[in-house]
């Protein structure tokens, strides 16, 4: 146990920019900060539910939105260390503190003092002069509180708080189960016939993966994305390709400690039994009612769209390897291990590309200049690297970003690297969020952090990209730009804080700069020579962006069906989630040899939190939106229009859950979304279609 003046999370943070003091924290000092911080927010719930004065806005609303800083403060940081650079001593914190965190959220949101001053207030919300975003920061807390369980009375009350106290204990689990075997497992290639096929940039990524996991003499290829999918893409060596395809496709999956099916399973069962107790049929009900889609058949109306349209592609791609297959002499039948490696084969022979030297023109440098680039031009953001301070590992880069007029508007972390203290993927996240409702009146500035998962380049050598890690880079990077470049008055409706149909939008629009010829030209340039890419390279990846669309349509697309499928049961009570997933691609008719990108057992965005569960189709509907606003540049004949970048940065980026999203959208674009630029980006309606 620390003290209150020993704690630093509980003193004063006399770092640059408010940052954590990283280099001060340790695992044990969260319990008693966290105690702390929770019994401090209680006392401003009180407070505010209490009070003698009548509710108005200002006293209730607005005192609620500032209520709690000092613990979310806490909560920031703690989250942020548990996906970025964990330990076994954080893990068994993390653990423990689960169903706490989850009951203090139970504690605020189940008050009957205050939900009845907010309820109270919602009731007269036409007769209160409110501006649009107050009105919308009222609708959107009683929405929340609704949402989790204020409504519901007595014994009822008290058994949905043990649920969602136990989900929180379940989905800790569920994540910290999937990086164990992320972490435990190793491909050691010991010899040159095991590394056939693999160009240098995959041996460099693999050989610093085995020194950093001291495995001498060798090289390494573990469960990372930048590793895995290359060495599935060239290994010549089928075996081995089974053998880590396997690997990555079961984790999660595994007896044991680790088994991620029975922590599933209850999860499910769980979530049906919330979504019950509001009245919902299923969890998908539930999950979409707070939804741009609204509904499981809206969601299903897109899914399909893509989905039959999809489905014939990859057969046209399926015959083209096969018919790779047997030039070669060889008489297999492509499957899941083989897909990838054929496929770059004829990619190169139908495009003349080469991955290895389309990796040399994007080293990780460069990419993240391009970034800052782009953001400058749209929004006249401009990031001043701070090397002198140091994060919580050394690979993050610190960066203060300043707005047109100089000004600091916040602070940006990059982390590129993947480790094994680290969860796979990549996401965006806050330290702190924007807002201006403080009780001093100071306006509160953004920490933002970009997680990445890249391959790592030997030493003094460039960490250099794959053109599809590129553009994950830039997708983060548009995450960071919505918290970034946040300008509302209240904390609750900041930057990320939107519908979750809504939210991939500013990520995934940004992606679209990446492409930009002029773009590339500046920015994607030789790691040795420095000269930029050549046209022809370019015009190369252009004619090839809509290559294997079909394979990587159907994985993404059976995934979020399936998803759709688990949480809309009405009787998930004891599933075999293997066996329900094997059922549902069967049903669904999933192409035999193309995969899923996320299985059941390690599938994250479900599972280890709630924001995505029922919810994974948000990148196909945030595509509809991103294919049709990414139009309205080309429609202006630049792709830094000034006036079309001042409305997506005012509606967008900026605006955070202020205005409802729809009508986000149309005052950017002057009118709703159309699907067919998105069709036609994949590829699967022909040009002018």
């Amino acid at each position: 146990m620390t003290s209150a003046d020993s704690n630093p999370l509980l003193q004063p943070w006399d770092t640059p920019y408010g940052l954590p003091p990283f280099d001060r924290i340790r695992a044990e000092h969260f319990p008693p900060a966290f105690e702390a911080a929770r019994a401090a927010h209680l006392a401003e719930i009180e407070a505010i539910a209490g009070q003698a004065d009548a509710p108005t806005f200002e006293n209730t609303i607005a005192a609620l939105d500032r209520s709690g800083r000092a613990y979310y403060r806490v909560e920031g940081v703690f989250h942020n260390l548990a996906a970025s650079e964990t330990s076994p001593a954080l893990q068994q914190v993390e653990r423990e503190l689960a169903p706490k965190l989850a009951a203090h959220s139970n504690a605020i949101y189940m008050h009957r003092g205050l939900f009845a001053r907010i309820d109270a207030l919602h009731a007269r919300r036409e007769e209160l002069g409110l501006t649009p975003e107050q009105r919308r920061l009222l609708d959107r807390f009683h929405f929340d509180f609704v949402r989790s369980g204020a409504r519901i009375a007595g014994a009822a009350q008290q058994r949905y708080g043990q649920v969602m106290e136990r989900l929180a204990e379940l989905t800790t689990r569920f994540g910290q189960n999937v990086l164990a075997d992320e972490s435990a497992y190793r491909l050691v290639l010991r010899d040159e016939s095991e590394l056939a096929g693999l160009p240098d940039f995959v041996r460099a990524a693999a050989r610093q993966a085995a020194l950093d996991r001291g495995v001498p003499d060798a090289h390494v290829i573990t469960l990372s994305r930048s590793l895995i999918v290359p060495f599935l893409t060239f290994s010549d060596r089928r075996d081995l390709r089974e053998q880590a395809w396997r690997a990555w496709t079961s984790r999660g999956e595994h007896d044991g400690a680790t088994d991620n099916r029975p922590v599933a399973r209850e999860i499910l069962a769980l979530r049906y039994e919330q979504a019950r107790a509001h009245g919902f049929a299923s969890f998908a009900d539930y999950a979409l009612a707070d939804t741009m889609a609204g509904t499981q058949a809206a969601v299903s109306q897109l899914l399909q769209q893509v989905w039959t349209r999809a489905q014939a592609s990859v057969e046209e791609e399926r015959g083209a390897l096969q018919a790779l297959v047997l030039s070669r002499g060889e008489s297999l039948q492509v499957d899941a291990w083989d897909w990838r490696y054929y496929a770059e084969k004829v990619r190169a022979l139908r495009y003349e590309l080469d991955e290895s030297v389309v990796k040399a023109y994007f080293p990780l440098d460069r990419m993240v200049e391009a970034v800052f680039d782009c953001a400058n031009r749209l929004f006249g953001l401009s990031f001043v690297a701070r090397p002198e301070i140091r994060a919580y590992h050394p690979d993050v880069k610190v960066y203060e970003v300043r707005g047109r007029d100089g000004a600091q508007i916040g602070v940006f972390l990059h982390d590129n690297f993947a480790r094994p203290s680290k969860r796979s993927g990549a996401w965006m996240s806050n330290y702190r969020q924007q807002s201006r409702n403080t009780a001093g009146g100071s306006a509160v500035t953004p920490i933002v952090v970009n997680n990445n998962n890249f391959a790592k380049g030997a030493p003094g050598e460039p960490t250099l990209l794959s053109f599809d890690d590129a553009r994950t880079l830039f997708h983060e990077f548009g995450h960071g730009l919505h918290g970034l470049l946040s300008s509302v008055t209240y904390e609750r409706l900041s930057g990320t804080n939107v519908l979750r149909d809504f939210v991939e939008l500013p990520s995934q629009l940004f992606e679209h700069w990446l492409t930009e010829p002029e773009v590339l030209k500046k920015h994607a340039r030789h790691h040795r020579t420095g000269e930029p890419i050549p046209d022809a390279l370019v015009a190369k990846l252009h004619a090839a962006r809509r290559f294997n669309q079909g394979y990587e349509t159907v994985r993404y697309t059976a995934s979020a069906l399936l998803d759709m499928a688990v949480h809309a049961q009405t009787s998930p009570e004891g599933v075999d989630i293997g066996e329900f997933e094997r059922a549902e691609l069967l049903r669904m008719g999933l192409p035999a040899g193309v995969g899923l990108n996320h299985r059941l057992p390690h599938f994250q965005h479900l599972f280890s939190g709630s924001s995505y569960a029922a919810g994974y189709y948000v990148y196909l509907w945030a595509e509809v939106l991103d294919a049709d606003g990414f139009d309205a540049f080309a429609e202006a004949g630049n792709p830094f229009d000034p006036a079309v970048a001042q409305r997506l940065q005012q509606f967008i980026y900026s605006a955070g859950d202020s205005l409802e999203p729809r009508a986000a959208y149309r005052a950017f674009r002057g009118r709703e979304a159309t699907v067919e630029p998105m069709l036609r980006k994949k590829g699967l309606v022909p040009e002018g279609a």
